[in-house]
């Protein structure tokens, strides 16, 4: 289990687990990241991490997604 969200982790890129960019974390508010999501992310990805609401700046990110946490990225449990 990687070590929980902290401050420092805000502006870290996050990644699927096969290395794809789905956006930047933004803000660490408990165990969860709020994330912005790339301008180029595909929809079907939104759909399967839940990020479906229109208009939403930023998303949630649960620490459980999450497999782990480096010096500069933050990477997903499972592929997208």
């Amino acid at each position: 289990m990687p070590r929980d969200f902290m401050a420092e982790d805000r502006g870290k890129n996050v990644l699927t687990a096969d290395g794809d960019m789905i956006g930047t974390i933004e803000n660490i508010e408990g165990s969860n990241a709020h994330v912005k999501p790339s301008s180029s992310l595909d929809q079907s990805v939104r759909t399967k991490l839940g990020w479906t609401t229109e208009g939403e700046d930023v998303y949630e990110l649960s620490h459980s997604a999450v497999a782990q946490i480096s010096d500069e990225e933050v990477h997903l449990e499972q592929n997208l």
